[in-house]
């Protein structure tokens, strides 16, 4: 009796229990939850022509930067260039009281008039001592005393035009100019500051006619770069920390000496046109440098690849529908697709839907449209335009 009253509550907690225990959540066994094979994208590996890049982390700076300093010690009268503004060479940044170096110059202009007159008369004197020597009116030591008065006469003059050249340059120097074309920084002096020869820095200016982008590269890249007929000639592209890929291309036009053997690597520079003026001495940028020849290689979306254990595999869409891991060894990421080794082009591998595919199941393949680049182009929902298949044929897939 007791036996029989304990079985009879059990049992419909055993049906429940059993029936949940076989019941598929939706969309488990296939679309709907009907129990078909899980549905999965696929894309073709694209075969094409491929040239791996090396990415490096680069400081943009100007070709020239110059400290503006002041040739002559006087007093600033004017500053005569908006801050940061750009400028032309030879353009006026500052201007110099020129009345001390106007008075100088003045000087000096009368100072090479009297030694001229003195000059002249050292002349006339020996030429008139040098008609009465055959007279012997004078002797020859008067002689030889006039030719040096004449000398000495002629040198000051030379001397005092000479200082009154320096004069006329300081007069020049007081007008303060742009050593280079480029852009200004601000002004660190104001109307009315005392400056001295060569301090204070009153300005710098950078050159923005072009901009250098240095970078560090590793020695095996260097090798790697070396091996080309023409490395100056590499072409490099780069793009700021705020662009999408590299949208400028420069070329590689310095390459160091010597590797450092602290990081074993080694200086190089490229060259980028900045006449937009759309690049600013100091910044940071990544550059792209394309290493060395091309090759025919196979590339699959870098999503697509997962890992087993301790290897890369990629899962294949193969005959039947049926999925097969292939183990592969994964190259360079090109434009987000990966250069892999171990599978062929036009091989359907799985995108998406990689947790409900399992090696050697079948699947419900969706092949994807892909753009030039092989790139899978996302499936637009079912029933609207520009959907693609909800399944491959197994004819395609075998391919």
């Amino acid at each position: 009796m007791t036996k029989t009253s304990l079985a009879l509550p059990l049992t419909p907690f055993l049906v429940v229990l059993l029936a949940a225990c076989g019941q598929q959540p939706d969309g488990a066994g296939g679309p709907g939850g009907h129990g078909g094979p899980p549905p999965v994208s696929v894309a073709p590996a694209t075969q094409r022509e491929v040239q791996e890049f090396d990415e490096f982390t680069a400081r943009l700076e100007a070709p020239d930067t110059v400290e503006v300093r002041s040739r002559v010690a006087g007093t600033v009268e004017a500053v005569r260039f908006k801050e940061g503004q750009l400028v032309r060479k030879g353009e006026p940044l500052f201007t110099i009281d020129t009345r001390a170096f106007r008075a100088e110059v003045a000087r000096a202009e009368a100072q090479i008039a009297a030694l001229k007159t003195q000059a002249e008369l050292a002349r006339t004197d020996l030429a008139r001592s040098e008609k009465l020597v055959s007279a012997n009116a004078v002797s020859q030591q008067e002689i030889d005393q006039l030719r040096s008065a004449l000398r000495s006469a002629e040198a000051n003059q030379k001397g005092a035009e000479a200082a009154l050249v320096q004069a006329k340059l300081n007069v020049e120097y007081a007008n303060v100019t742009a050593p280079v074309s480029g852009r200004t920084s601000r002004a660190n002096v104001t109307p009315g500051n005392l400056v001295g020869v060569g301090d204070p820095v009153l300005t710098t200016v950078v050159s923005n006619d072009k901009v250098y982008a240095y970078f560090d590269a590793s020695e095996a890249t260097y090798l790697k770069y070396m091996r080309s007929a023409k490395p100056a000639a590499t072409v490099v592209q780069m793009g700021l920390s705020n662009e999408q890929g590299f949208p400028h291309t420069g070329k590689l036009d310095f390459v160091d000496n010597r590797l450092n053997p602290a990081t074993a690597s080694i200086r190089a520079r490229a060259v980028f046109d900045n006449k937009a003026g759309q690049f600013t001495p100091g910044l940071y940028a990544r550059v792209k440098l394309g290493g060395g020849s091309s090759y025919q290689g196979v590339l699959v979306p870098d999503r697509a690849i997962t890992t087993d254990q301790t290897r890369k595999i990629v899962l294949v869409v193969g005959p039947n529908n049926i999925v097969q891991p292939r183990p592969v060894t994964p190259g360079a990421l090109i434009d987000g697709m990966r250069v892999v080794d171990g599978i062929k082009g036009g091989e359907l591998v799985i995108v998406d839907g990689l947790l409900r595919a399992m090696p050697g199941a079948p699947v419900t393949p969706q092949v994807l449209k892909v753009d030039d680049k092989g790139m899978p182009i996302p499936a637009a929902p079912q029933g609207q335009p520009g959907a693609a298949p909800a399944a491959a044929p197994a004819s395609a897939a075998s391919k």
